[in-house]
Protein backbone atom coordinates (compact mmCIF):
# COMPACT_ATOMS: atom_id res chain seq x y z
CA UNK A 1 0.00 0.00 0.00
CA UNK A 2 1.02 3.63 -0.51
CA UNK A 3 2.34 5.51 2.51
CA UNK A 4 -0.26 7.43 4.48
CA UNK A 5 0.58 10.66 6.31
CA UNK A 6 -1.27 11.98 9.34
CA UNK A 7 -0.43 15.39 10.81
CA UNK A 8 -1.50 16.37 14.32
CA UNK A 9 -1.55 20.11 15.07
CA UNK A 10 -2.71 22.00 18.13
CA UNK A 11 -4.55 25.25 18.70
CA UNK A 12 -5.74 27.69 21.38
CA UNK A 13 -3.26 26.75 24.12
CA UNK A 14 -0.43 24.30 24.70
CA UNK A 15 -0.77 21.22 26.88
CA UNK A 16 -3.94 19.88 25.26
CA UNK A 17 -2.52 16.42 24.70
CA UNK A 18 -1.35 16.39 21.07
CA UNK A 19 1.31 13.87 22.02
CA UNK A 20 -1.15 11.56 23.77
CA UNK A 21 -3.59 11.91 20.87
CA UNK A 22 -0.88 10.98 18.36
CA UNK A 23 0.33 8.09 20.54
CA UNK A 24 -3.21 6.82 21.11
CA UNK A 25 -3.98 6.91 17.39
CA UNK A 26 -0.78 4.98 16.74
CA UNK A 27 -1.95 2.25 19.13
CA UNK A 28 -5.47 2.11 17.60
CA UNK A 29 -4.14 1.82 14.05
CA UNK A 30 -1.60 -0.77 15.13
CA UNK A 31 -4.45 -2.76 16.68
CA UNK A 32 -6.01 -2.74 13.21
CA UNK A 33 -2.94 -4.42 11.78
CA UNK A 34 -1.09 -1.40 10.35
CA UNK A 35 2.60 -0.69 10.75
CA UNK A 36 2.79 2.75 12.31
CA UNK A 37 5.62 5.17 13.12
CA UNK A 38 5.24 8.31 15.23
CA UNK A 39 7.27 11.46 14.62
CA UNK A 40 7.55 14.86 16.34
CA UNK A 41 8.55 18.26 14.93
CA UNK A 42 9.47 20.93 17.47
CA UNK A 43 9.69 24.56 16.33
CA UNK A 44 12.43 25.75 18.69
CA UNK A 45 15.91 26.53 17.36
CA UNK A 46 17.81 24.24 19.73
CA UNK A 47 19.43 21.51 17.67
CA UNK A 48 18.12 18.89 20.10
CA UNK A 49 16.59 18.84 23.59
CA UNK A 50 19.80 17.52 25.11
CA UNK A 51 21.15 20.93 26.07
CA UNK A 52 17.85 22.23 27.43
CA UNK A 53 17.02 22.44 31.12
CA UNK A 54 14.45 19.91 32.36
CA UNK A 55 12.54 22.89 33.75
CA UNK A 56 12.30 24.23 30.19
CA UNK A 57 11.50 21.05 28.37
CA UNK A 58 10.91 18.18 30.74
CA UNK A 59 12.95 15.00 30.49
CA UNK A 60 15.21 14.19 27.57
CA UNK A 61 14.09 10.86 26.15
CA UNK A 62 16.82 8.70 24.57
CA UNK A 63 16.28 6.26 21.70
CA UNK A 64 18.17 3.05 20.94
CA UNK A 65 20.21 4.81 18.25
CA UNK A 66 21.35 7.49 20.68
CA UNK A 67 19.12 10.43 19.81
CA UNK A 68 18.26 12.91 22.57
CA UNK A 69 14.62 13.60 21.88
CA UNK A 70 11.42 15.22 23.03
CA UNK A 71 9.60 13.51 25.88
CA UNK A 72 6.60 12.81 23.62
CA UNK A 73 8.67 10.07 21.99
CA UNK A 74 8.42 8.29 25.33
CA UNK A 75 4.63 8.41 25.04
CA UNK A 76 4.84 7.12 21.46
CA UNK A 77 7.02 4.17 22.47
CA UNK A 78 4.98 3.30 25.55
CA UNK A 79 1.68 3.37 23.64
CA UNK A 80 2.76 1.68 20.40
CA UNK A 81 5.58 -0.51 21.75
CA UNK A 82 7.74 0.53 18.80
CA UNK A 83 11.38 1.56 19.20
CA UNK A 84 11.83 4.93 17.51
CA UNK A 85 14.88 6.60 15.98
CA UNK A 86 16.58 9.97 15.50
CA UNK A 87 14.36 10.73 12.49
CA UNK A 88 11.35 10.61 14.80
CA UNK A 89 12.36 13.76 16.67
CA UNK A 90 13.17 16.84 14.60
CA UNK A 91 13.75 20.39 15.79
CA UNK A 92 13.90 23.48 13.63
CA UNK A 93 17.42 23.93 14.96
CA UNK A 94 18.35 20.61 13.35
CA UNK A 95 16.67 21.67 10.09
CA UNK A 96 18.40 25.07 9.96
CA UNK A 97 21.74 23.47 10.83
CA UNK A 98 21.42 20.96 7.98
CA UNK A 99 20.42 23.63 5.45
CA UNK A 100 23.27 25.95 6.45
CA UNK A 101 25.77 23.08 6.24
CA UNK A 102 24.52 22.30 2.73
CA UNK A 103 24.89 25.92 1.74
CA UNK A 104 28.45 25.96 3.12
CA UNK A 105 29.30 22.88 1.06
CA UNK A 106 27.96 24.55 -2.07
CA UNK A 107 25.08 22.11 -2.49
CA UNK A 108 22.78 24.92 -3.60
CA UNK A 109 25.18 26.10 -6.31
CA UNK A 110 25.21 29.68 -5.11
CA UNK A 111 21.43 30.14 -5.10
CA UNK A 112 19.76 32.34 -2.51
CA UNK A 113 18.81 30.10 0.41
CA UNK A 114 15.25 30.77 1.57
CA UNK A 115 12.61 29.37 3.87
CA UNK A 116 10.71 28.32 0.77
CA UNK A 117 11.85 26.05 -0.78
CA UNK A 118 15.01 25.15 1.12
CA UNK A 119 13.78 24.97 4.72
CA UNK A 120 10.42 23.47 3.77
CA UNK A 121 12.12 20.90 1.52
CA UNK A 122 14.41 19.87 4.38
CA UNK A 123 11.37 19.41 6.62
CA UNK A 124 9.63 17.29 4.00
CA UNK A 125 12.74 15.14 3.66
CA UNK A 126 12.31 14.17 7.33
CA UNK A 127 8.63 13.40 6.79
CA UNK A 128 9.42 11.28 3.73
CA UNK A 129 12.42 9.61 5.41
CA UNK A 130 10.31 6.48 6.04
CA UNK A 131 9.46 6.09 2.36
CA UNK A 132 11.72 3.04 1.88
CA UNK A 133 10.65 1.32 5.09
CA UNK A 134 7.80 -1.13 5.70
CA UNK A 135 5.85 1.53 7.59
CA UNK A 136 2.24 1.97 6.41
CA UNK A 137 1.33 5.17 8.26
CA UNK A 138 3.49 8.07 9.45
CA UNK A 139 1.89 10.08 12.28
CA UNK A 140 3.62 13.44 12.67
CA UNK A 141 2.91 15.68 15.64
CA UNK A 142 3.66 19.38 15.18
CA UNK A 143 4.88 20.95 18.42
CA UNK A 144 3.67 24.32 19.64
CA UNK A 145 0.41 26.05 18.77
CA UNK A 146 -0.83 27.03 15.31
CA UNK A 147 -0.03 30.70 14.80
CA UNK A 148 3.31 30.60 16.63
CA UNK A 149 5.76 32.42 14.38
CA UNK A 150 8.54 29.87 14.86
CA UNK A 151 6.34 27.03 13.59
CA UNK A 152 5.12 28.61 10.35
CA UNK A 153 7.67 26.86 8.12
CA UNK A 154 6.57 23.47 9.48
CA UNK A 155 2.92 24.29 8.80
CA UNK A 156 3.83 25.34 5.26
CA UNK A 157 5.78 22.12 4.71
CA UNK A 158 2.90 19.88 5.79
CA UNK A 159 0.56 21.92 3.58
CA UNK A 160 2.83 21.08 0.67
CA UNK A 161 2.78 17.39 1.59
CA UNK A 162 -0.99 17.54 1.15
CA UNK A 163 -0.54 18.91 -2.39
CA UNK A 164 2.17 16.42 -3.35
CA UNK A 165 0.17 13.32 -2.46
CA UNK A 166 -3.30 11.97 -3.33
CA UNK A 167 -6.03 13.47 -1.14
CA UNK A 168 -6.79 10.13 0.51
CA UNK A 169 -3.14 9.65 1.53
CA UNK A 170 -2.92 12.72 3.77
CA UNK A 171 -4.96 13.58 6.86
CA UNK A 172 -4.92 16.63 9.12
CA UNK A 173 -6.03 16.31 12.76
CA UNK A 174 -6.37 19.48 14.81
CA UNK A 175 -6.38 19.24 18.61
CA UNK A 176 -8.20 22.12 20.21
CA UNK A 177 -9.89 23.26 23.42
CA UNK A 178 -13.54 23.40 24.41
CA UNK A 179 -13.45 25.39 27.67
CA UNK A 180 -16.16 24.68 30.22
CA UNK A 181 -17.68 27.72 31.95
CA UNK A 182 -19.02 26.43 35.25
CA UNK A 183 -21.01 29.59 36.01
CA UNK A 184 -23.20 29.13 32.95
CA UNK A 185 -22.81 25.35 32.80
CA UNK A 186 -21.80 25.31 29.14
CA UNK A 187 -18.96 24.53 26.77
CA UNK A 188 -17.68 27.32 24.56
CA UNK A 189 -16.78 26.58 20.93
CA UNK A 190 -15.43 30.00 19.95
CA UNK A 191 -11.76 29.21 20.77
CA UNK A 192 -12.02 26.14 18.55
CA UNK A 193 -13.57 28.14 15.74
CA UNK A 194 -10.83 30.76 15.87
CA UNK A 195 -8.12 28.11 16.02
CA UNK A 196 -9.47 26.37 12.92
CA UNK A 197 -9.77 29.72 11.16
CA UNK A 198 -6.09 30.36 11.94
CA UNK A 199 -5.08 26.99 10.53
CA UNK A 200 -7.17 27.54 7.41
CA UNK A 201 -5.46 30.90 6.84
CA UNK A 202 -2.24 28.91 6.25
CA UNK A 203 -3.91 26.75 3.62
CA UNK A 204 -4.74 23.70 5.73
CA UNK A 205 -8.27 22.47 6.23
CA UNK A 206 -8.46 20.08 9.20
CA UNK A 207 -10.21 16.81 8.48
CA UNK A 208 -10.77 15.81 12.12
CA UNK A 209 -11.09 17.91 15.27
CA UNK A 210 -10.06 16.36 18.59
CA UNK A 211 -11.60 18.59 21.25
CA UNK A 212 -10.11 18.53 24.73
CA UNK A 213 -12.97 18.83 27.18
CA UNK A 214 -13.87 18.17 30.80
CA UNK A 215 -17.46 17.15 30.01
CA UNK A 216 -19.37 15.38 27.24
CA UNK A 217 -20.02 17.39 24.08
CA UNK A 218 -23.76 17.81 23.48
CA UNK A 219 -24.97 16.78 20.04
CA UNK A 220 -26.14 20.28 19.16
CA UNK A 221 -22.66 21.64 19.95
CA UNK A 222 -21.05 18.97 17.78
CA UNK A 223 -23.32 20.07 14.96
CA UNK A 224 -22.38 23.71 15.52
CA UNK A 225 -18.63 22.97 15.56
CA UNK A 226 -18.94 20.85 12.42
CA UNK A 227 -20.87 23.59 10.61
CA UNK A 228 -18.60 26.49 11.55
CA UNK A 229 -15.35 24.53 11.16
CA UNK A 230 -16.32 22.81 7.90
CA UNK A 231 -15.92 19.21 9.05
CA UNK A 232 -18.31 16.29 9.29
CA UNK A 233 -20.15 15.94 12.59
CA UNK A 234 -18.63 12.46 12.99
CA UNK A 235 -15.21 14.09 12.75
CA UNK A 236 -15.75 16.15 15.91
CA UNK A 237 -14.09 13.92 18.50
CA UNK A 238 -14.30 14.49 22.25
CA UNK A 239 -11.10 13.93 24.24
CA UNK A 240 -12.16 14.00 27.87
CA UNK A 241 -9.63 14.06 30.67
CA UNK A 242 -9.03 10.43 31.65
CA UNK A 243 -8.47 9.01 35.13
CA UNK A 244 -5.82 6.71 33.63
CA UNK A 245 -3.49 7.91 30.87
CA UNK A 246 -3.61 4.57 29.07
CA UNK A 247 -7.40 4.70 28.90
CA UNK A 248 -7.24 7.49 26.29
CA UNK A 249 -6.94 5.12 23.27
CA UNK A 250 -10.06 3.26 24.42
CA UNK A 251 -11.97 6.52 24.92
CA UNK A 252 -10.93 7.77 21.47
CA UNK A 253 -11.92 4.42 19.96
CA UNK A 254 -15.42 4.82 21.40
CA UNK A 255 -15.54 8.33 19.96
CA UNK A 256 -14.80 6.88 16.54
CA UNK A 257 -11.42 8.52 15.91
CA UNK A 258 -9.75 5.50 14.31
CA UNK A 259 -12.80 4.77 12.14
CA UNK A 260 -12.84 8.36 10.89
CA UNK A 261 -9.14 8.15 10.09
CA UNK A 262 -9.58 4.88 8.21
CA UNK A 263 -12.54 6.24 6.25
CA UNK A 264 -10.64 9.32 5.14
CA UNK A 265 -7.48 7.44 4.20
CA UNK A 266 -9.47 4.64 2.52
CA UNK A 267 -8.03 2.05 4.86
CA UNK A 268 -9.71 -1.21 5.74
CA UNK A 269 -11.42 -0.42 9.05
CA UNK A 270 -11.61 -4.02 10.15
CA UNK A 271 -12.59 -4.91 13.69
CA UNK A 272 -9.84 -3.60 15.96
CA UNK A 273 -8.03 -5.96 18.29
CA UNK A 274 -8.24 -3.80 21.39
CA UNK A 275 -8.88 -6.59 23.88
CA UNK A 276 -5.32 -6.78 25.23
CA UNK A 277 -5.15 -3.02 25.71
CA UNK A 278 -8.55 -3.01 27.43
CA UNK A 279 -7.34 -5.75 29.79
CA UNK A 280 -4.22 -3.70 30.50
CA UNK A 281 -6.27 -0.60 31.37
CA UNK A 282 -8.55 -2.69 33.58
CA UNK A 283 -5.51 -4.12 35.36
CA UNK A 284 -4.07 -0.63 35.96
CA UNK A 285 -7.37 0.76 37.27
CA UNK A 286 -7.93 -2.21 39.60
CA UNK A 287 -4.41 -1.81 41.01
CA UNK A 288 -5.25 1.79 41.89
CA UNK A 289 -7.92 0.49 44.30
CA UNK A 290 -5.55 -1.79 46.23
CA UNK A 291 -2.94 -1.29 48.94
CA UNK A 292 -0.62 1.68 48.58
CA UNK A 293 3.15 1.76 48.16
CA UNK A 294 4.78 5.18 48.56
CA UNK A 295 7.98 5.85 46.64
CA UNK A 296 10.15 8.93 47.03
CA UNK A 297 11.98 10.32 44.00
CA UNK A 298 14.95 12.22 45.39
CA UNK A 299 16.08 14.56 42.63
CA UNK A 300 17.08 18.07 41.71
CA UNK A 301 14.36 18.86 39.15
CA UNK A 302 11.31 18.10 41.28
CA UNK A 303 9.53 21.40 40.58
CA UNK A 304 8.36 19.92 37.26
CA UNK A 305 6.90 16.39 37.16
CA UNK A 306 7.79 16.05 33.48
CA UNK A 307 11.49 16.18 34.41
CA UNK A 308 11.11 12.57 35.59
CA UNK A 309 8.21 11.52 33.36
CA UNK A 310 9.57 8.12 32.30
CA UNK A 311 10.62 7.26 35.87
CA UNK A 312 7.14 8.11 37.14
CA UNK A 313 5.46 6.09 34.39
CA UNK A 314 7.80 3.15 35.03
CA UNK A 315 6.83 3.14 38.71
CA UNK A 316 3.15 3.10 37.76
CA UNK A 317 3.78 0.24 35.30
CA UNK A 318 5.50 -1.69 38.09
CA UNK A 319 2.67 -0.91 40.48
CA UNK A 320 0.08 -2.41 38.13
CA UNK A 321 2.29 -5.47 37.65
CA UNK A 322 2.40 -5.92 41.45
CA UNK A 323 -1.30 -5.11 41.81
CA UNK A 324 -0.69 -2.11 44.09
CA UNK A 325 -1.25 1.61 43.90
CA UNK A 326 2.01 3.56 43.69
CA UNK A 327 1.99 6.97 45.33
CA UNK A 328 4.95 9.12 44.34
CA UNK A 329 6.51 11.84 46.46
CA UNK A 330 8.95 14.21 44.76
CA UNK A 331 11.68 15.26 47.19
CA UNK A 332 14.09 18.13 46.51
CA UNK A 333 17.58 16.77 47.18
CA UNK A 334 18.82 20.31 47.88
CA UNK A 335 16.68 20.30 51.04
CA UNK A 336 18.10 17.06 52.49
CA UNK A 337 20.77 17.15 55.19
CA UNK A 338 22.25 14.67 57.68
CA UNK A 339 20.04 16.26 60.34
CA UNK A 340 16.70 16.09 58.51
CA UNK A 341 17.05 13.06 56.20
CA UNK A 342 15.03 10.80 58.52
CA UNK A 343 12.19 13.32 58.56
CA UNK A 344 12.31 13.88 54.79
CA UNK A 345 12.13 10.15 54.02
CA UNK A 346 9.73 9.26 56.81
CA UNK A 347 6.95 6.90 55.80
CA UNK A 348 8.40 6.01 52.40
CA UNK A 349 8.47 2.37 51.35
CA UNK A 350 11.33 2.94 48.91
CA UNK A 351 13.27 5.61 47.08
CA UNK A 352 14.59 6.25 43.59
CA UNK A 353 17.51 8.58 42.92
CA UNK A 354 17.26 9.41 39.19
CA UNK A 355 19.63 10.94 36.66
CA UNK A 356 20.82 14.51 36.37
CA UNK A 357 23.84 16.72 35.90
CA UNK A 358 25.77 19.29 37.94
CA UNK A 359 26.67 19.77 41.59
CA UNK A 360 23.39 21.17 42.84
CA UNK A 361 21.63 18.81 45.25
CA UNK A 362 24.16 15.99 45.11
CA UNK A 363 25.00 16.04 48.83
CA UNK A 364 21.33 15.55 49.62
CA UNK A 365 21.20 12.56 47.28
CA UNK A 366 24.23 11.06 49.02
CA UNK A 367 22.60 11.53 52.44
CA UNK A 368 19.38 9.92 51.24
CA UNK A 369 21.30 6.91 49.87
CA UNK A 370 23.26 6.54 53.11
CA UNK A 371 20.03 6.58 55.09
CA UNK A 372 18.27 3.93 52.99
CA UNK A 373 21.38 1.73 52.92
CA UNK A 374 21.77 1.82 56.69
CA UNK A 375 18.05 1.52 57.42
CA UNK A 376 17.31 -1.26 54.90
CA UNK A 377 14.86 0.77 52.81
CA UNK A 378 14.49 -0.44 49.18
CA UNK A 379 16.55 1.69 46.80
CA UNK A 380 17.00 2.08 43.04
CA UNK A 381 19.68 4.41 41.64
CA UNK A 382 19.66 5.51 38.01
CA UNK A 383 22.69 6.98 36.18
CA UNK A 384 23.64 9.88 38.48
CA UNK A 385 21.86 7.92 41.21
CA UNK A 386 24.31 5.04 40.73
CA UNK A 387 27.27 7.38 40.79
CA UNK A 388 26.04 8.95 44.03
CA UNK A 389 25.66 5.46 45.52
CA UNK A 390 29.30 4.75 44.68
CA UNK A 391 30.42 8.02 46.31
CA UNK A 392 28.28 7.32 49.38
CA UNK A 393 29.76 3.83 49.73
CA UNK A 394 33.29 5.16 49.36
CA UNK A 395 32.78 7.90 51.97
CA UNK A 396 30.86 5.97 54.60
CA UNK A 397 32.00 2.35 54.19
CA UNK A 398 35.53 2.73 52.83
CA UNK A 399 35.96 5.90 54.95
CA UNK A 400 37.36 7.86 52.02
CA UNK A 401 35.90 11.12 53.26
CA UNK A 402 36.87 13.18 50.21
CA UNK A 403 35.58 10.66 47.64
CA UNK A 404 33.94 12.53 44.80
CA UNK A 405 33.21 12.67 41.09
CA UNK A 406 35.34 14.54 38.58
CA UNK A 407 32.10 16.11 37.38
CA UNK A 408 31.93 18.02 40.66
CA UNK A 409 35.64 18.38 41.44
CA UNK A 410 38.11 18.02 38.57
CA UNK A 411 41.03 18.06 41.03
CA UNK A 412 39.58 15.47 43.41
CA UNK A 413 42.25 13.27 45.03
CA UNK A 414 39.78 10.38 45.19
CA UNK A 415 37.61 10.50 42.06
CA UNK A 416 35.67 7.25 42.52
CA UNK A 417 33.63 8.51 39.55
CA UNK A 418 35.69 9.89 36.68
CA UNK A 419 35.18 11.08 33.14
CA UNK A 420 35.06 8.41 30.46
CA UNK A 421 38.27 8.22 28.44
CA UNK A 422 36.60 9.02 25.10
CA UNK A 423 34.85 12.03 26.69
CA UNK A 424 38.01 13.81 27.89
CA UNK A 425 38.52 15.94 24.82
CA UNK A 426 34.85 16.60 24.09
CA UNK A 427 34.00 20.32 24.21
CA UNK A 428 30.61 20.45 22.50
CA UNK A 429 27.60 19.87 24.73
CA UNK A 430 24.82 18.58 22.48
CA UNK A 431 24.67 14.94 21.45
CA UNK A 432 28.21 14.12 22.52
CA UNK A 433 27.67 11.95 25.59
CA UNK A 434 27.63 8.16 25.64
CA UNK A 435 24.16 7.82 24.18
CA UNK A 436 21.89 5.01 23.11
CA UNK A 437 21.64 1.28 23.62
CA UNK A 438 24.64 -0.74 24.83
CA UNK A 439 24.93 -4.35 26.04
CA UNK A 440 25.44 -5.32 29.66
CA UNK A 441 26.67 -8.70 30.92
CA UNK A 442 25.15 -9.78 34.23
CA UNK A 443 27.06 -11.78 36.84
CA UNK A 444 25.62 -15.06 38.07
CA UNK A 445 24.33 -15.28 41.62
CA UNK A 446 23.51 -11.58 41.89
CA UNK A 447 20.34 -9.61 42.53
CA UNK A 448 20.63 -8.25 38.98
CA UNK A 449 20.55 -11.80 37.60
CA UNK A 450 17.50 -12.57 39.74
CA UNK A 451 15.80 -9.39 38.46
CA UNK A 452 16.54 -9.76 34.75
CA UNK A 453 16.67 -13.58 34.56
CA UNK A 454 19.16 -13.19 31.73
CA UNK A 455 22.91 -13.01 31.35
CA UNK A 456 22.85 -10.24 28.73
CA UNK A 457 20.63 -7.17 28.44
CA UNK A 458 20.63 -4.06 26.26
CA UNK A 459 19.83 -0.73 27.88
CA UNK A 460 19.90 2.96 26.95
CA UNK A 461 22.53 5.34 28.29
CA UNK A 462 23.13 9.07 28.70
CA UNK A 463 26.29 9.94 30.60
CA UNK A 464 29.88 11.25 30.43
CA UNK A 465 31.22 9.88 33.70
CA UNK A 466 31.74 6.34 34.90
CA UNK A 467 32.81 4.17 37.82
CA UNK A 468 36.56 4.47 38.39
CA UNK A 469 38.06 0.99 38.12
CA UNK A 470 41.04 2.02 40.26
CA UNK A 471 38.74 1.56 43.27
CA UNK A 472 37.27 -1.79 42.23
CA UNK A 473 39.24 -4.01 44.56
CA UNK A 474 38.72 -1.79 47.62
CA UNK A 475 34.99 -1.55 47.07
CA UNK A 476 34.46 -5.22 46.30
CA UNK A 477 36.42 -6.18 49.43
CA UNK A 478 33.99 -4.07 51.48
CA UNK A 479 30.89 -5.60 49.94
CA UNK A 480 30.00 -3.53 46.87
CA UNK A 481 28.99 -6.03 44.19
CA UNK A 482 29.66 -5.11 40.57
CA UNK A 483 26.89 -7.24 39.14
CA UNK A 484 26.72 -5.86 35.60
CA UNK A 485 29.48 -4.72 33.26
CA UNK A 486 30.10 -3.97 29.60
CA UNK A 487 31.02 -7.10 27.59
CA UNK A 488 34.74 -6.29 27.91
CA UNK A 489 34.35 -5.91 31.67
CA UNK A 490 35.75 -2.38 31.74
CA UNK A 491 32.59 -0.33 32.35
CA UNK A 492 30.58 -0.98 35.50
CA UNK A 493 26.88 -0.94 34.62
CA UNK A 494 25.17 -2.26 37.77
CA UNK A 495 26.10 -2.21 41.46
CA UNK A 496 24.38 -3.76 44.46
CA UNK A 497 24.97 -4.79 48.08
CA UNK A 498 24.05 -7.91 50.03
CA UNK A 499 21.93 -8.20 53.17
CA UNK A 500 19.48 -5.55 52.07
CA UNK A 501 15.82 -5.89 51.00
CA UNK A 502 16.58 -4.21 47.68
CA UNK A 503 19.63 -2.10 46.92
CA UNK A 504 20.62 -1.80 43.29
CA UNK A 505 21.77 0.96 40.96
CA UNK A 506 22.41 1.14 37.22
CA UNK A 507 24.50 3.42 35.05
CA UNK A 508 21.88 3.10 32.30
CA UNK A 509 18.33 4.46 32.19
CA UNK A 510 15.93 1.51 32.57
CA UNK A 511 12.92 3.86 32.54
CA UNK A 512 13.30 4.48 28.80
CA UNK A 513 12.35 0.90 27.94
CA UNK A 514 9.48 0.38 30.36
CA UNK A 515 6.07 -0.22 28.78
CA UNK A 516 2.65 -0.50 30.47
CA UNK A 517 2.30 -4.02 29.08
CA UNK A 518 5.99 -4.87 29.68
CA UNK A 519 7.22 -3.15 32.86
CA UNK A 520 10.96 -2.76 33.38
CA UNK A 521 12.26 -5.45 35.78
CA UNK A 522 14.27 -3.13 38.06
CA UNK A 523 11.12 -1.15 38.85
CA UNK A 524 8.95 -4.28 39.19
CA UNK A 525 11.30 -5.77 41.77
CA UNK A 526 11.59 -2.43 43.60
CA UNK A 527 7.83 -2.28 44.10
CA UNK A 528 7.70 -5.99 45.00
CA UNK A 529 10.32 -5.44 47.72
CA UNK A 530 8.33 -2.47 49.06
CA UNK A 531 5.26 -4.70 49.53
CA UNK A 532 7.03 -7.07 51.94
Amino acid sequence: MRKKYIFVTGGVVSGLGKGITAASLGRLLKNRGYKVINQKFDPYINVDPGTMSPYEHGEVFVTDDGAETDLDLGHYERFTNENLSANCSVTMGKIYKEVIERERRGDYLGKTVQVIPHITNAIKEKIYSFEDTDVDIVITEIGGTVGDIEGLSIIEAIRQVGLENPADDVLYIHVTLLPYISGSNELKSKPTQHSVKELQSYGIKPDILVCRTEVDIPENLREKIALFCNVRKSSVIANKTASCLYEVPIMLEREGLASEVCNHLRLDSSEPKNEEWEKLVDKIKKAELNEKVEIGIVGKYVKLDDSYLSVIESLHHAGAENNVKVKIKLIDSEQITRENVAEKLNGLNGIVVPGGFGTRGIEGMIEAIRYVRENKIPFLGICLGMQMAVIEFARNVLKIEDANSEEFDELSKNPVIHIMYDQKDVTKKGGTMRLGSYPCIIKDGTLAKKVYKDEKIDERHRHRFEYNNDYREQMEDKGLILSGTSPDGKLVEIIEIKDHPYYIAAQFHPEFKSRPDKPEPLFVELIKSCKK
